[in-house]
Formats: structure tokens, C-alpha cells, sequence
């Protein structure tokens, strides 16, 4: 085995290991703080909890359960390569999610602030090592996803709103109480908040330039299914002297991670650089005018 092969195997390992902490943090939080309070924080986590009030087989198994058709799915549209991390986490946080609810329950802390604030951060913090894993905790990724294929003409951001909205009107029906579908709402704010601290720090944006030998692929799903704007830059090799189209996009940092598994998918040898951009101004970000008045 080449030594290339073995810190490959290495990294592997290692990615796996922080996933099955991270997935079993993200149980933690949901069973010990955010399902005892009544608390739906939106996405697939939040209908599991609602659907475990209505018949109550476990929060993790409802996850589970509603995980296995969006997984399906998933492999089918994606391959079972890019699938099979999600498979690992997804099962990982629903084992744990009834385990700690099972026999950690005399530590249930039914305090709503601290279910909001920490519990909600918790389960944010380990989405984001989830992720930085290349991994997912499936879900409303890919709904979002398929959404999109039907209607492309809604915004990734939108979808993503309206399916958390969903979730809470049906926590607010089912638990007949406006105030956990607030507070539900809330940690879905806190939630949001903290994953894009984790993923990137408190970076604005990212500017993105990718060179790649199938550049006109690249851009047409990233202009397709992230409805963002790219430019092409042409350049020319120092060395070879090949002419070549750079894409170079900016980008909303939580939209990041989807254009580069694009670039990954179309191109795993493109060369990319993805750097911080404080501020953009310009269409559908700033106002040059309004941030100076």
C-alpha cells in the first residue's frame, strides 16, 4: 500500500471518527434539550419530534424512518459514494437521539431558554463538524434539492425557509401552544446563527474561482441550481501557455459548501480557490449607496 493510499485510509478514518461524535452531539442536544421542551427547530428534527407527540415510537426512530426514502432518493440522484456518510451519520443520530432519551432521561433539563440557546447551539456546532466531515445529516438538504428541480425558479434560500415555516405550524397545531412554535422559530434563528460561525467564521461571503476543463458544466449548475451570478475570466497556463475560462463567483457563505460538491461532482481535479469577501455590493447584496448614507 502506497503511502499516498494510507493517508488517504488515515483521513477517512479520522473524518469518521469526528462524525460519530459530532452525530452523537447532535442526538445529545435533541433528546436532552431540545425534544423536552417542546421544541421543533425545523427540518426533518423538528417533524421527528412532532411526529413522536402524535405516536410515540422515539424521536431518533421518526428520524430514521423519515431519512429512509429521502436517502433513497439521494443515492439514486447522487451515487451511493457521496451518499454513504449521510447513510452513517443519519443512522448514528437516530441510535443515539433514543438512547440518551432512554436512559439519560433523569437528566432531561425542561428549561426552554436553555433548550433554545444551548441545546440549539449544540446541535449547530455539530452540523458543522458533520459537514466539515463531508457529510450530511440528510434531511432537507436533499428536499431542497428536488424542490428545486420543480421549481427553479424559487430561491435556495427561500425553500429552505419554507420548509422550517412548515414544520413550525404543524409544532404549533400539534402542540397547541404558539408560544413552542416562538420558541421554536427562535431556534431556528440561534441554530442558523451558529452553524455559519462554525463553517465560517464571521466572513461575510466567499469569492470563488475555479479552473476547470468543463467549465460551461460548472457554471450552468451553479447558475441553475444555486440562482447565482459567475463570470468567466480568460487566462492563459504560464507554464503550458493553455488558454483556459476561470470561473470566479461570489457567493453567500452558507451557499459555500453546495458549489464546491458541484465542482467536486463535474471536476475532482479542478483547481479552486475559495477565499473570504468582507463585503459585496451589488445586485442582490448591497447597496453601495445605502451602507454610505
Amino acid at each position: 500500500m502506497s503511502s499516498v493510499q494510507k493517508t488517504s485510509i488515515k483521513k477517512r478514518v479520522m473524518e469518521y471518527l469526528v462524525i460519530t461524535f459530532a452525530a452523537s452531539l447532535y442526538g445529545f442536544a435533541t433528546a436532552l434539550l431540545i425534544d423536552p421542551n417542546n421544541i421543533a427547530p425545523g427540518g426533518i428534527t423538528g417533524l421527528a419530534i412532532v411526529l413522536n407527540r402524535i405516536i410515540p415510537i422515539g424521536t431518533g426512530m421518526w428520524f430514521l424512518i423519515m431519512n429512509v426514502p429521502i436517502l433513497i432518493v439521494a443515492i439514486w440522484k447522487f451515487g451511493i459514494r457521496f451518499t454513504i456518510s449521510t447513510i452513517y451519520a443519519t443512522s448514528v443520530i437516530s441510535v443515539t437521539t433514543d438512547f440518551f432519551s432512554t436512559y439519560l432521561s433523569a437528566f432531561f433539563i425542561k428549561d426552554i431558554i436553555l433548550g433554545v440557546t444551548i441545546g440549539s447551539s449544540l446541535s449547530a456546532i455539530a452540523m458543522g463538524l458533520v459537514f466539515k466531515s463531508h457529510a450530511t445529516s440528510g434531511g432537507t438538504d436533499v428536499i431542497i434539492k428536488l424542490l428545486r428541480l420543480k421549481y427553479p425558479h424559487i430561491k435556495t434560500g427561500m425553500l429552505y425557509i419554507l420548509t422550517d415555516v412548515v414544520v413550525l405550524i404543524i409544532a404549533g397545531i400539534v402542540f397547541k401552544d404558539i408560544t413552542a412554535a416562538l420558541y421554536s422559530f427562535l431556534s431556528v434563528m440561534v441554530t442558523s446563527s451558529v452553524l455559519d460561525l462554525v463553517l465560517y467564521g464571521r466572513d461575510g461571503a466567499k469569492l470563488i474561482y475555479i479552473i476547470s476543463d468543463h467549465p460551461d458544466i460548472i457554471t450552468a449548475r451553479l447558475l441553475d441550481e444555486l440562482d447565482i451570478g459567475a463570470t468567466h475570466v480568460f487566462a492563459q497556463g504560464a507554464y503550458s501557455g493553455e488558454k483556459k475560462k476561470v470561473i470566479m463567483c461570489a457567493i453567500k457563505k452558507r451557499l459555500s459548501p453546495m458549489a464546491e460538491d458541484i465542482v467536486r461532482e463535474e471536476d475532482p481535479n479542478a483547481f479552486m480557490i475559495v477565499t473570504s469577501a468582507s463585503e459585496i455590493f451589488g445586485e442582490g447584496y448591497k447597496s453601495y449607496f445605502d451602507e454610505r448614507m
